[in-house]
């Protein structure tokens, strides 16, 4: 087991995604004047969520709904409400943060990061290991409710209740959860991929699946920049308590995706996929819904425990790691 993870790792490691990270992210530690145009990097990222989107969809369509599928999707929901309560546990006895701070990183690694799935199904496809293609609505699931568990968890134990900036802001707070951009594409490029089937991905087969790997390189490339960049100027916020969490953190949320896993049946493939998305940590919904609901939390905190600690855990690390216990439990 040991030796099929390191072996996994060692080729993890030398893939272009994970080199291009890590060039972005020695870019920035040693103050490289590279960067990605901001309006690039939003195509980059336009274009990643349209195109496992509705390839999702198509994956649906040709699969049909069924049980799974419908048990997938609930799976998803509990573990995005369930998991911040675990962290910020465990954020309380491990780290000195404040019960807001310690709320707001705990809804981060409720969530999910979209790359860190793209990423772990590139993977996938390389070992040539198959997967349910409709997790990418079990993804879109699992943005939402762990954002809702970090507010409850800050109105419950902060002294003050943490009531003024929630009530003064509950409707951009449930616009920023409903209509987040990430969100809007992911779903509507499923369903569309979901409608037009096969047929629909022959016609934009050459757009987004031939050059898909390369627009992943660039988009880690601009990750590992902003990560490098957000770990320079946090550093002395970094205590050992707060990364030893970002690590122990995504092992304890892929535990809670294996379990899952085997309940709802889902294949070696999907189950890789399921803990990689209950591992992950949010550095774009949740951040933004944080801004409006829990004013007061520091951000360069949960941005950089997201993206800077666990983002990077989990590429070089952690799916290597997931794919090993999959294989070795389902054959």
């Amino acid at each position: 087991m040991v030796e099929t993870i390191v072996q996994l790792a060692a080729q993890n490691l030398l893939s272009p995604i994970i080199l291009f990270f890590a060039l972005g992210l020695a870019a920035a530690l040693v103050r490289s004047d590279l960067s990605v145009p901001e309006a690039a990097a939003k195509a980059l990222s336009i274009y990643l969520l349209f195109a496992i989107g509705f390839k999702g969809g198509v994956s649906v369509s040709a699969h049909g709904v069924d049980a799974t599928l419908l048990w997938s999707l609930v799976a998803g929901g509990v573990l995005s409400f369930a998991i911040p309560f675990v962290a910020f546990g465990l954020l309380r006895v491990m780290t000195g943060l404040s019960v807001l701070d310690a709320a707001a990183v705990a809804g981060h690694y409720g969530s999910i990061s979209i790359v860190t799935f793209v990423a772990a199904t590139s993977v996938l496809q390389s070992q040539g290991i198959a997967n349910e293609g409709y997790l990418v609505a079990v993804a879109a699931v699992m943005e939402a409710p762990a954002i809702l568990s970090a507010l409850w968890l800050a109105a419950r134990f902060s002294s003050n209740g943490a009531r003024g900036g929630r009530q003064q802001s509950a409707d951009g707070l449930w616009r920023e959860i409903l209509f987040n951009g990430s969100i809007v594409l992911l779903i509507g490029s499923f369903t569309i991929g979901f409608v037009t089937g096969p047929k629909g991905l022959s016609e934009i087969e050459s757009f987004i699946v031939s050059p898909f790997k390369g627009v992943l390189c660039l988009f880690l490339l601009d990750m590992g920049l902003v990560a490098g960049r957000g770990l320079r100027a946090s550093a002395r916020q970094m205590t050992p308590g707060l990364i030893s969490f970002g690590i122990l953190m995504p092992v304890i949320g892929a535990a809670a995706g294996l379990g899952a896993s085997a309940l709802v049946g889902l294949s070696s493939g999907g189950t890789v996929l399921l803990m990689t998305l209950s591992a992950s940590a949010s550095y774009i919904a949740v951040p933004a819904a944080m801004r409006v609901a829990l004013p007061e939390a520091n951000p360069s905190i949960y941005l950089t425990m997201s993206l800077g600690i666990t983002f990077p855990f989990n590429l070089t690390l952690g799916i290597p790691l997931y794919l090993s216990i999959a294989q070795a439990i389902g054959g």
